[in-house]
């Protein structure tokens, strides 16, 4: 079983955002692809730094988390950029919001999911013909285990098989540093994007 224990960190910190303000480097690379007015399906917003950016650049923006005072969070930050993100309380192993979408995108959050092939499957077919999927995921070249979770690590090639029959824009093994638990280490990652391997399609 995979546990994650940010949501127990964002109710702890109500007044702090533990992943900072600014989006991530991995979603200003992901803009880069997407047509104007994309709707943008993100998974495990966590306090909705990215979601935020997406909505902030023109998106049509779903955000998909299963902790409230993490949505709570996401919310008065969208408030205080002066955008609008449908965000979306629940889990994403058992319910998905409706598509189609031009991007699903998840950073640091699908490791916690276990039995993938169901996922992705349904994360397919809620996207449109040459859409993209991003992820960045814990895989299991450098396991750091902080603050008691536990995690599904994505093993070598398993992204890539997953997507398989799509068009794979980018497969990059990382390392990244982190103190989230007051301990300087370090998680080995794999920054993914692949494209459906259709014809885009006017949005």
């Amino acid at each position: 079983m995979t546990r994650s224990p940010w949501a127990r960190e964002y109710a702890r910190t109500p007044n702090e955002y533990i992943w900072g303000l600014r989006a991530s480097a991995f979603a200003r690379e992901v803009r880069a692809l997407l047509p104007p007015g994309a709707r943008v399906l993100e998974l495990g917003c966590g306090e909705g730094r990215d979601s935020v950016y997406f909505a902030a650049c023109g998106y049509d923006v779903t955000a998909m988390d299963v902790s409230a005072a993490g949505l709570q969070k996401a919310e008065r930050l969208a408030r205080a950029h002066g955008v609008r993100v449908r965000w979306v309380h629940g889990d994403v192993a058992r319910e998905i919001p409706a598509g189609p979408f031009e991007l699903v995108y998840s950073c640091g959050a699908i490791h916690y999911i276990g039995r993938r092939a169901r996922l992705f499957r349904r994360l397919e077919a809620l996207t449109r013909p040459g859409g993209y999927h991003a992820h960045v995921v814990f895989t299991d070249r450098s396991i750091y285990v902080e603050k008691g979770e536990r995690i599904d690590y994505f093993a070598e090639g398993e992204l890539g098989r997953a997507y398989a029959d799509w068009h794979i824009v980018q497969s990059e093994p990382l390392m990244i540093t982190c103190d989230q638990d007051g301990i300087p280490h370090r998680h080995s990652v794999e920054q993914f994007i692949a494209r459906e391997a259709g014809p885009p399609r006017d949005v």
